[in-house]
């Protein structure tokens, strides 16, 4: 049941998140070694640098993994209640045409 609040309540799926970034650190090392010993310095540095987007992105991840339930809740945490006055008043769509 969709109840118009899903963007505000929605909760990051921070263990998927976490081994999308294992793989994508496997290819990017896998990568900047494999460029690097066929002589290929641009597509190294590029594997380089998605090697250092792909840490970080694993450093936040398992930060918040570590917080705790706040940021990753277990299975024993139910989902939030949507709020009870209802969607946001939305404007009528303004006609463009004379």
């Amino acid at each position: 049941m969709r109840t118009g609040s899903e963007p505000a309540t929605a909760r990051s799926a921070l263990r998927a998140r976490f081994w999308l970034c294992v793989w994508g650190l496997v290819w990017a090392v896998f990568g900047t070694v494999a460029f690097a010993l066929a002589g290929r310095p641009g597509w190294a540095a590029a594997c380089g640098v998605l090697w250092l987007v792909v840490t970080l992105d694993m450093t936040v991840v398992l930060r918040h993994i570590r917080q705790g339930p706040h940021y990753q809740p277990g299975r024993d945490i139910p989902p939030y209640q949507p709020p009870d006055d209802g969607p946001p008043f939305r404007r009528p769509p303004r006609h463009r045409h004379p």
